[in-house]
């Protein structure tokens, strides 16, 4: 049985990991669960689940949730109740499914209290990913990937060491505007950014899916998660979204994980990792995949990925400006404030205008972030 602390319950990961934990009654007990705004699915969730302790954002819901609970489960809210979730002294691991940057501090105060974390939040390690290896590294214990893309490196790696590895191949869906004319891309609208070909999930990162930002995010969390160089994380576009990431050894060796798309595969391995427990949620009939192409991302529709690579190469604070830049973006054009293609030009504009400092610690980095936002929104 393995006591779960689960950052983000009413998201669409959360959902899912929410699923796992009912598929596994006898393995996973949620034992903290922490919710954005949606108290009414949060209340739901701890009634069915009867976790030892709740969060919720707003402080003004939480006294009504803790009358309706009464005294079987504790209820926190704000910053300091996802704190509090993330080192309750009974949990062994704490995914973290927060949108966004309020997910870092928990992230590293469950990591110094000796838990593992699962990581479905890309921003944590993009952000601060050599501060939270290091920690990581220094209280013993593991940073999981939750991630289909990264999940599927890590089971295809199975601890070979890093030295063994040529290149680590990201997969991307290529989002719905990959045969789009890029003369058509400033007339694309919300609505036709929000449908996704492959999968279901949040609206921020349905936009990132369609501009290729998310593999962006992507290849900077991989540089962290497998202790690899960012010139090594290479991206393919693969439609079908099958295959969700390969792992090329310097033998020419490709290993890649497949299966249909479900994010609760991934989940479930990282709560139940090393063993792997039987499920028959997630089903592939190989015989009925037909064809499973690959094709080279068209870099001029989508400079999401070189601008990356630059933050990536840079390291210090410029993946936090990346990441912070691209947040503000984001939102605007959810807001219909820009268009589809001022998302990559705002981002690649705030990166020309910041100084980048190397090793920084968690005040330059969300120093930096704070002055990215601010800078995106000029």
């Amino acid at each position: 049985m393995r006591n779960v602390v689960l950052l983000g319950s009413t998201g669409s990961i959360g959902a899912s990991t929410v699923k796992v934990a009912e598929d596994l009654p006898d393995r996973i007990r949620l034992l903290g669960l922490a919710a954005g705004n949606n108290a009414e699915l949060l209340l739901k969730q701890t009634l069915r689940h009867r976790p030892e302790a709740i969060s919720i954002c707003d402080p003004a819901k939480a006294r009504p949730m803790q009358e309706a609970l009464g005294v079987s489960t504790k209820v926190f809210s704000g910053s300091e109740g996802l704190l509090k979730l993330a080192t309750l002294p009974g949990a062994d691991i704490v995914l973290i499914a927060i949108v966004g940057t309020a997910g870092l501090q928990p992230a590293l105060a469950a990591i110094r209290a000796g838990k593992d974390i699962a990581v479905a939040s890309k921003e944590i390690l993009v952000m601060a990913g050599e501060i939270v290896m290091r920690e990581a590294r220094k209280n013993g214990v593991r940073v999981l990937a939750v991630d289909s893309e990264h999940s599927a490196i890590f089971q295809c790696l199975d601890g070979k060491p890093a030295e063994s590895v040529r290149a680590l191949w990201l997969t991307a869906s290529g989002g719905p505007f990959r045969t789009l004319p890029k003369e058509e891309f400033a007339a694309i609208t919300v609505e036709q950014a929000l449908k996704h070909p492959s999968w279901v999930m949040g609206r921020k990162i349905t936009i990132d899916s369609a501009t290729l930002f998310n593999k962006g995010l992507e290849m900077i969390e991989a540089r962290w998660l497998f202790d690899i160089s960012i010139e090594r994380v290479k991206v393919v576009v693969h439609p079908q979204s099958v295959v969700h990431s390969m792992v090329e050894f310097v033998d020419g060796s490709i290993l890649a994980q497949l299966s249909t798309p479900d994010m609760c595969l991934p989940i479930q391995y990282a709560l139940t990792y090393p063993g792997r427990v039987g499920s028959d949620r997630v089903q592939t009939d190989v015989a009925r995949l037909g064809q499973l192409t690959f094709e080279e991302p068209d870099a001029g529709r989508f400079p999401a990925l070189e601008l990356a690579r630059r933050a990536g190469e840079a390291g210090g604070t410029l993946p936090a400006v990346f990441n912070a830049a691209n947040e503000a973006a984001v939102s605007a054009f959810l807001d219909r404030r820009i268009n589809f293609p001022r998302i990559s030009q705002i981002v690649a504009r705030v990166m020309d205008r910041h100084t980048v400092v190397s090793h920084p610690d968690l005040e330059q980095i969300l120093a930096a972030d704070a002055w990215a936002r601010q800078e995106a929104m000029g």
